[in-house]
């Protein structure tokens, strides 16, 4: 979690008030993040990946301002309409495909709060933004640029501009290779054929997205009065959310926001909108998880004390910030709901359970499986349940279940089998030593409409192993080592599916029952995931295989 350091002035002349520091010390301990010092000067503090928005010293003045009683609801913003526009060429549609903008004028810059503007932006890559991964963001004074701005694709040797910080010109290539920034996010751009840019009217290049700006357009001091702000990555939710929390600041600074006209091929966006989302919560939904039964108007006055506009009755509609990221279902309403009725308000209600707990058989026997292959050299991961659809296309997993608007397309469907994500693993660990051998116990999903989620969970088992010479008996011997640790029988039926070599593939059978595959990976399969050394897989039911050994000893 990042701990930032706030100016303990700038904070209280932003809340309006003098406060103590004891005072300051409950609250700030109690808004939901955490306190680590108040000094003369600074206030340290930790803030929760959650919230991004408290990552700079408006936006935590803001959420602390109505959190103490000083204001009110959700605040208002709002940007002037202008003739700037970005366009956005098909070119980035395969390398970073989004961009969300905006323009502030009437800055009254010193060198604290350029200062801040710096460290805003690297707060922000570093948490939010994934260290650039996820999105990166580019800030330029704006009387060094003309518009309108391209925001385009070239291939690195047409790329030529002097980065931030240099006196002579470099290609892009040159970047990655001879630039300290370049380096550090090099692999960002990696094996691409073509690097993002953005261009302006006079054909100036202004940056090379996620890697660094030019120095002789990117680069803002004291004496900036307008900037232009820009922030690109893979989805446009997060890079508008960005360029939101970002606006948000700089109005609270004093500046002027203008709008930019973002042209895509098919649609235009209107970036930064301050549209509040809308969400509906129960007034018994509330009272359910705080345990505590709360009057809807209630309710509507804890949820102004965390920024939220709201109205309504048993049925309440919440008004959610533009710039928060983290309220993503009614539940995150409830927290803020919480930390807004005070957690040292709460009542202890000692629970005294009648029966007593003991450890599922399931979870021995995925604890005795990890023993067991930890021994035999092989290592184990931990991987996201959310996947991106298209890997578990390419390995032919149909009906799978998707995310209803995802904020990324990196994670926007829950896995149906734990062999994309291995797959995965193994690209991400090309430049270690071979062989690599890999396993993972971990939640699959199906659809089941018997369900009352529509989703199945299953527990799964998946063994790997990489290397030159790896083969389909590479993973049989340990299927036999691994079956026969609990005193199973098994046999094989040949089987043919895509994502195997043809005759290297099988289900595994256990008393008549299908429990799981066995097989070697094709070779279209590593090209698609970049994996240059062969591949040989199972995957198993640890459900069906748990439900075989118990009915196993009950007979014995």
């Amino acid at each position: 979690m990042p701990t930032i350091t706030l100016n303990k002035n700038r904070i209280l002349d932003l809340l309006g008030k003098k406060i103590p520091d004891e005072v300051l010390k409950d609250r700030i301990s109690y808004l939901g993040t955490d306190l680590e010092e108040i000094t003369k000067e600074n206030i340290v503090v930790e803030i929760f990946p959650n919230r991004p928005d408290l990552l700079s010293e408006e936006g935590f003045a803001r959420a602390l301002k109505t959190f103490m009683g000083f204001d009110s609801g959700l605040k208002k913003y709002s940007a002037k309409k202008s003739s700037y526009q970005v366009v956005v060429q098909k070119d980035v549609k395969e390398i970073r495909p989004y961009t969300a903008c905006v323009v502030v004028k009437n800055l009254k810059l010193n060198e604290e709060k350029l200062l801040n503007i710096i460290a805003i932006q690297e707060k922000l890559h570093v948490t939010y933004g994934r260290n650039r991964k996820r999105c990166a963001i580019g800030v330029y004074p704006l009387t060094k640029i003309s518009f309108p701005i391209t925001y385009t694709a070239l291939k690195p040797e047409e790329i030529k501009f002097v980065p931030l910080g240099e006196n002579k010109s470099f290609t892009g290539t040159q970047i990655l290779k001879q630039h300290k920034t370049g380096k550090e996010y090099g692999y960002l751009l990696e094996n691409k054929p073509k690097f993002p840019v953005f261009i302006d009217s006079k054909n100036q290049i202004l940056s090379m997205p996620p890697i660094i700006n030019s120095e002789q357009t990117g680069k803002v001091d004291v004496k900036t009065k307008e900037v232009f702000i820009e922030c690109s990555g893979f989805n446009f939710n997060v890079v508008s959310k960005a360029i939101n929390m970002l606006s948000t600041a700089f109005a609270d600074m004093g500046g002027e926001l203008f709008e930019v006209k973002v042209k895509y091929d098919s649609k235009t966006e209107i970036t930064p909108s301050f549209v509040p989302e809308q969400m509906y919560l129960e007034q018994d939904y509330v009272s359910k998880y705080l345990g505590t039964h709360l009057k809807s108007t209630e309710i509507i006055k804890l949820l102004k004390k965390m920024g939220f506009d709201a109205e309504g009755n048993t049925k309440i509609n919440v008004s959610i910030p533009s710039y928060r990221t983290d309220v993503l279902h009614p539940i995150d309403l409830v927290e803020d709901i919480v930390i807004a009725y005070g957690f040292e308000n709460i009542k202890e209600d000692p629970q005294r359970p009648s029966t007593t707990g003991k450890e599922l058989f399931i979870e021995k026997l995925k604890r005795k499986i990890r023993e067991i292959l930890i021994g035999t050299q092989y290592i184990e991961i931990f991987n996201f349940s959310l996947i991106n659809s298209e890997e578990q296309k390419q390995l032919k997993l149909k009906n799978v279940v998707k995310i209803k608007n995802s904020l990324s397309s990196e994670y926007d469907s829950l896995r149906k089998s734990l062999i994309p994500s291995v797959l995965r693993t193994y690209k991400s660990n090309k430049h270690y030593e071979y062989p690599q051998f890999f396993f993972e116990i971990g939640t699959i999903f199906m659809k089941n409409e018997k369900k009352d989620t529509l989703v199945e969970e299953q527990n799964s088992l998946c063994i790997s192993a990489c290397g030159e010479n790896v083969s389909f008996t590479t993973i049989k011997q340990e299927l036999d080592s691994l079956l026969n640790s609990f005193n199973v029988e098994y046999s094989l039926i040949r089987v043919k599916e895509e994502i195997y070599i043809e005759g290297r593939s099988a289900k595994i059978i256990v008393n008549k029952e299908e429990i799981g595959c066995v097989g070697e990976i094709h070779p279209n399969v590593l090209n698609h995931f970049e994996i240059d050394f062969p591949i040989s897989i199972l995957e198993i039911d640890v459900d069906k295989l748990s439900r075989i050994i118990q009915e196993k000893i009950l007979e014995l």
